[in-house]
Formats: structure tokens, sequence, C-alpha cells
């Protein structure tokens, strides 16, 4: 063999490693985030309309959908807002809600633990429901997740949510109801999407189903004797929990 002539595997490597590269790259995150994005707008202008109905100015919106972020804690502050609770009463009702980031946070942490505090502060400030449901789906694919991936598919999430609340607060007038659209479910039949999705990924049918059905079951329980905020975080710990034991006894 000519000593100038690298192996056959030697040279098929560095195409491997290129487009591996690019699967992982900040442009790839934008484009998985792109089948998210509808959901984004639709339920994004939805809450630029109750938030200018709550008599929130466009800087205030603006600012809310910014520093806030969370569709789910937005319209609630928004009712709030409007029926005259307290600052205190509001940001404690936020905080309930959405605790539940904390274990979105924690089911991917295992993929980002080589990087710093600040970066990984940095990748959960940014992760919502949606974003953390695709990121999980290719962590079941690819059995790794990037970093500068990550910050493609939160970036563009954050940034399309942004210009759907104040094109909502700016177009509101012509969207006085958006019940009757079917605007307010677009954010659960969105994550339902990206939950079925990574179901038929992982292909562990049975074991995601009994999971699921316990995790119905206890936030039910709890939240007929607690709140809903509490009984969905008390679900997926015991749910998740029960999962692991069961797929390591198994």
């Amino acid at each position: 063999m000519n000593p100038m002539t690298k192996p056959e595997h030697l040279r098929i490597e560095p195409l491997a490693a290129s487009g591996r590269a690019e699967e992982e790259s900040f442009l790839q995150g934008v484009k998985d985030c792109i089948p998210t994005l509808l959901g984004y707008l639709s339920i994004g202008l939805a809450a630029g309309v109750v938030e200018k109905t709550a008599g929130l100015s466009i800087a205030e919106i603006a600012l809310m959908s910014i520093l806030v972020y969370a569709g789910a804690a937005q319209f609630i502050a928004s009712g709030m807002i409007a029926a005259g609770t307290s600052s205190t009463a509001i940001i404690v009702t936020i905080f309930l809600v959405n605790l539940r980031h904390l274990l979105l946070s924690a089911a991917l942490s295992p993929y980002f633990r080589h990087l710093s505090p600040a970066k990984n502060m940095l990748l959960g400030t940014l992760l919502t429901d949606e974003t953390f449901g695709v990121a999980i789906s290719r962590a079941a694919a690819k059995h790794r997740l990037s970093e500068k991936w990550m910050h493609g598919l939160n970036v563009t999430a954050y940034l399309n949510w942004i210009a759907a609340n104040i094109a909502g607060a700016f177009f509101g007038q012509w969207i006085t109801n958006p019940e009757q659209f079917g605007l307010d479910f677009a954010l659960p039949a969105m994550f339902i999407g990206l939950l079925v999705l990574s179901v038929a990924a992982r292909k562990r049918f049975a074991l995601d189903t009994f999971v699921a059905a316990a995790a119905v079951l206890v936030a039910i329980a709890v939240s007929c004797y607690i709140s809903d905020s509490l009984g969905i975080i008390i679900a997926a710990v015991i749910a998740s929990t029960i999962g692991m034991v069961l797929d390591k006894w198994k």
C-alpha cells in the first residue's frame, strides 16, 4: 500500500465528524425549533390580547414576555392584574406555577455536566415546556445534546415568543375572544405532539403508558386536596421515580 494513501476508514472520519458538527450546530437548533413556532405564535398572540385587555401597555407586555417568558404564568398574571391582585400574590402564584421548570432542567442536566454553572444557568433560563420536549426527544434518539444546538433552539423560541406577544398586543382588537379560535389550546396541543414523538422514539410503549397513567392519577388526587400546580410537580416526581425503578428493575 502506498504510504501516502490513508486507509479507507481514516478518509471517512473527517466527513463523519463534519456531519456530526453540523447536527450539533446553532443553526440546526434553529431548524429543529421551527415545528414548534406555529404553536408559540398562536398562543403568544392570545397572550398579547389578554395582556392588553388587562390594561397593560405595549412596553409592559414586551417587558413581561422578555422577563417572565412563560405562557401559563403570563395568562394567570394578566387575569390577576385585571382583578387588582397584589404584586406579592402575583409573584408567589407565578413562582408556584413555574416550579415544574426545576424538573425540566434536572432532566436535561446530565447532558451538560461538563459546562460551567454560568453556562448551565444560561441554558436553563430560556428552557420551556416546548424546547424541553424537542430536546428530550433528540436526547432519546441521539443520546447527546450540544450546547450550541440548545442555544439555537432556545433563542429561536424566545425571540418568536416576544414577537408574538407584541403582535398580539398590536392586533388584539381583531381577536377579542381567543378561546373562540381555540388559541388557548395551542400550547397544550403542541406539547402533546412533542410527547407523542418522544414516546415513539423511545419505543417503550408499555412502560411509558403506565408511567403516564400514574402521573395523571397522582396529579388528579393531589389537585383535589392541595393545588393544581403542586399536583403537577408531585405527579412528575412520583411518576418519574416509578418509571426509573421499573426501568432499572427490568
